[in-house]
């Protein structure tokens, strides 16, 4: 499985570690949002970074309170038609500002990379290597959106607004 982060191929740095394993000294982890949970205060004075991977049926909100010891969240997708993981992202980006990596994991599919990324994830484990490939491409295959979003690009109503608004002005200049 290949981890893309903003549309290349990279090493993933972070250790997952189960519940009942000792974490590694000085390797950057990720945990369950159960041992997070359970031991957020242990976590936070560890030297190294400290992701966490939440699930999608457990709520979001429940995550603030440990989001300034976090280095990196993962939202899980265990099925490709399960989307509870693009509002959590949402809620992250839009609501608590999140401004970490934020990954997706499970069950991640190539016609799924746009969406994500309209989302806010930055980092996406491919399901198969060969979708790692293809993920710049994917990105392309739309360049206008009716839905708002966190990733910075304006919707069409947006756009028509701005040409509507600006031609008073240009009108003006023109005299």
């Amino acid at each position: 499985m290949k981890l893309i982060e903003n549309g290349h191929v990279i090493a993933d740095r972070y250790v997952r570690v189960a519940d009942d394993e000792a974490l590694p000294e000085g390797a950057p982890v990720l945990v369950s949002a159960d041992r997070l949970l359970r031991e957020g205060a242990e976590l936070a004075r560890r030297g190294a970074p400290v992701g966490v991977v939440w699930p999608n049926n457990r709520r979001i909100e429940a995550i603030e309170p440990y989001l300034d010891q976090l280095a990196l969240i993962a939202l899980v997708f265990p099925t490709f038609r399960d989307g509870r993981a693009y509002s959590q992202a949402r809620l992250l980006r839009e609501r608590f500002d999140w401004q970490g990596p934020l990954r997706a994991t499970g069950n991640v599919l190539r016609d799924q990379f746009l969406y994500m990324s309209r989302a806010g994830f930055d980092q996406l484990e491919a399901t198969k290597d060969a979708d790692a490939d293809a993920y710049v491409d994917e990105l392309k295959s739309y360049t206008a959106f009716y839905q708002p979003t966190g990733d910075g690009r304006p919707t069409i109503l947006r756009a028509r607004l701005g040409r509507v608004a600006e031609a008073p002005a240009q009108a003006e200049a023109a005299e």
